[in-house]
């Protein structure tokens, strides 16, 4: 006799496929990372009472324990593709919430999911949705007239910074004729006051650098933490900025070309590139492939702000970019902390800033893709096995004044070996990379996060050899010569992160 199992209704299928929401991007998608945490919090102590999904698979919903008396009810719809719009009753302003965030994690433990029918308020709101869509549709036919600027005011702009220009030339000129040794605690209050003053003047970006040289002087003065090479390094920069910048904006109120452009000038002046703009510019491409190179946090005591800094590399051209992510100190818990991506992305559209090499970019809405090792070959194709080739191409980067200082590039490598070199603090240990006939010292840059002593703890030793390396081209002035401060190296079977 045959055993034949009864299946109820309300019981999903085994040949039914369920969806599935790989952990990263569900961080990706959180607000920050206590509301991953909590999340995981919430599905490991199975907050979750009910679990129900429609029959077309494209709504999701369950019932989670709250702190009230009553529970809360959580929705995923994904009636617009694999990203879904998550609902949730609990009063949080975060969204999603951890609630949402955690009815996402729950869809790769292996619940059981009743079968439900759609609330009639969720496909109301999908009809308005559509109905939106469609009328967008119809007005994207129509060409848009072009965004009018309001030459006056921009005129007066222009005017206006021109003008603090000469307030910051006449600071530049001060320190260069006294010398950056001569601050004591009268004068740097002198400078950090005229910085202030720089912010009247429509120019964000100048009264950044002059904070940034009165922080490095301010340390080098209590406690010997900072650096008079970078604060020469900040000052050249300024002065160059400054001459510039004053020609720039001499020609466009010349010319009676007011509106911003793709000069890099605009940004470094502190002016802010919307989305759009960059768009109209020409500044994009289309569908992308990105693997993140590395990523770290620092913080700019000149911006009061927390910089999420990711590396990543285009696997179809081989340019490597930047993205920036600013969390100021007062709205730390409103501005998403960034993290590291271990997943490769596919962006339907890459938007760039204006600049060469290490551009910063941006997109909104990513698609994962696993990091397989076609990819990551892929990857290590793109790499120099000349590093004769690389050192020029930096030199000339960073002889631009405008240069921040860093040549990302990525470079193949026969092996690491050591040398011993008599430094201040007598005989000191020095790696260096060897690239066929030539070689480079391997240094952290002063300034950055050190990464050079993770070297002596690889996790496999075939890495010291045949591999590729993606780091910063940087000029040592104490020695006098170009180094590389390592950030990764990239295997046949991971990325392995230095740097973090």
């Amino acid at each position: 006799m045959t055993n034949h199992i009864v299946v109820p209704q309300f019981v999903y299928r085994m040949e039914d496929i369920m969806r599935e929401i790989p952990e990263q991007q569900i961080a990706a998608m959180a607000p920050n990372a206590n509301a991953v945490s909590n999340a995981r919090k919430i599905v490991k102590s199975g907050g979750f009472t009910e679990h129900a999904r429609s029959g077309d698979d494209t709504f999701y919903m369950g019932t989670c324990k709250g702190s009230g008396s009553s529970a809360y009810r959580v929705s995923l719809d994904f009636a617009d593709g694999d990203v879904p719009v998550c609902r949730c009753s609990c009063p949080s302003r975060q969204f999603p919430c951890k609630h949402g965030l955690a009815l996402m994690m729950e869809l790769s433990q292996g619940r059981h999911w009743d079968i439900c029918s759609i609330p009639q308020d969720i496909l109301d709101k999908r009809a308005k949705k559509d109905a939106r869509a469609g009328k967008k549709e119809e007005q994207g036919d129509k060409p848009k007239a072009p965004k009018k600027t309001n030459q006056a005011a921009r005129t007066k702009k222009l005017k206006k910074q021109l003008e603090g220009l000469d307030l910051a030339e006449k600071v530049v000129r001060e320190l260069m004729e006294a010398g950056l040794g001569t601050l004591n605690g009268t004068s740097v209050k002198v400078y950090r006051d005229l910085a202030k003053q720089l912010g009247d003047y429509y120019l964000p970006g100048p009264q950044r650098l002059v904070q940034s040289l009165v922080l490095e002087v301010e340390r080098l003065k209590e406690d010997g933490t900072g650096d008079y090479g970078e604060a020469v390094r900040i000052l050249v920069f300024l002065r160059a900025l400054i001459k510039k910048s004053r020609v720039y904006l001499t020609e466009k109120l010349e010319q009676g070309q007011v509106e911003d452009d793709n000069s890099i000038l605009y940004e470094e002046l502190g002016g802010i590139w919307n989305l759009e703009r960059l768009i109209e510019l020409g500044l994009k491409k289309e569908n992308v492939r990105l693997i993140q190179l590395s990523f770290h946090v620092s913080y700019d005591g000149a911006r009061r702000e927390w910089v999420d800094k990711g590396w990543w590399l285009d696997l179809d051209s081989g340019e490597i970019d930047i993205t920036y992510n600013y969390r100021p100190v007062k709205a730390l818990k409103y501005v998403k902390e960034e993290d590291s991506v271990t997943e490769a992305l596919r962006v339907p559209m890459l938007v760039y800033y204006p600049g060469e090499n290490g551009r910063r970019i941006r997109w909104e809405g990513q698609e994962f893709l696993p990091v397989t090792g076609e990819l990551l070959a892929e990857a290590r194709d793109k790499a120099s096995a000349s590093l004769t080739e690389l050192v020029k191409a930096a030199k000339n980067d960073l002889k631009n004044t405008l240069s921040d200082g860093r040549f990302g590039c990525l470079v193949f490598y026969d092996g690491l070996g050591t040398a011993v070199a008599e430094g201040e603090e007598g005989q000191q240990r020095e790696y260096i990379l060897h690239c066929g006939n030539s070689t480079i010292e391997l240094k952290d840059r002063p300034g950055d996060r050190p990464s050079v002593c993770r070297l002596d703890i690889l996790p496999d030793r075939q890495m010291a050899g045949n591999q590729v390396m993606f780091g910063v081209l940087w000029y040592d002035r104490s020695r006098h010569r170009i180094c590389l401060h390592p950030y990764s190296i990239i295997t046949a079977k991971e990325v392995v992160r230095l740097l973090y």
